[in-house]
């Protein structure tokens, strides 16, 4: 069957109208929803991690993971450690974690969070839910402040911290190279109120 030019795939299907795939992605992130990640999330983590590798906008690595190296990630994620995805009509969309800070005791409090969307879900609330929920996972785990690193050029995802609360607070400078270029990273951070005594 063909339809008229104009939506998904250049046509529009007459029984929907226009816009009509809008309305269906806008109605699914409604019913997004964030749990925690298991052993059979690891693709799709791959996937999107992959996604950012690729295109250079997020992280220094440079090598795909494969699922099976993303089963052992998950599994070294204690209790302490989550993994949550979010999840639209049975899909991954995109997942957060947070991870040890450093070492010492002195920072058991503090964790270090990244955060990965689905090119084809970005720009639609997914990441703003999903960190939301990270947060409110690290305020019940005892946490009393999330840290992270975006490269200084990545507006969106220093977008996306601010309106969940972050705050920039420095820059490291030439903090790593990436393809023979040296990126700057913006570093923030997020206290947890409810957590400092």
């Amino acid at each position: 069957m063909s339809w008229p030019e104009g939506g998904k795939g250049g046509a529009v299907n007459p029984w929907l109208g226009p816009h009509w795939e809008e309305r269906e992605m806008a109605a699914s992130v409604d019913a997004l929803v964030i749990r925690h990640a298991t052993a059979s999330d690891a693709a799709a983590i791959a996937r999107i991690y992959n996604q950012a590798i690729e295109e250079r906008i997020a992280t220094f690595e440079t090598e795909p993971r494969t699922p099976e190296e993303r089963r052992r990630w998950l599994e070294s994620h204690g209790p302490r450690h989550p993994v949550l995805v979010a999840q639209v009509a049975g899909q991954v969309a995109g997942w957060a974690s947070i991870g040890p800070y450093r070492p010492r005791s002195c920072y058991d409090g503090v964790g270090e969070f990244s955060i990965y969307v689905d090119a084809a879900w970005r720009g639609r609330g997914v990441g703003r839910r999903l960190l939301t929920a990270l947060i409110e996972t690290a305020e019940r785990l005892g946490y009393w402040k999330l840290v992270s690193r975006v490269f200084d050029f990545n507006v969106a995802s220093r977008a996306l911290c601010r309106s969940c609360g972050f705050r920039e607070v420095g820059t490291y400078e030439k903090h790593g190279r990436l393809d023979g270029r040296w990126i700057d990273c913006v570093i923030v951070e997020r206290l947890i109120p409810e957590n400092i005594r």
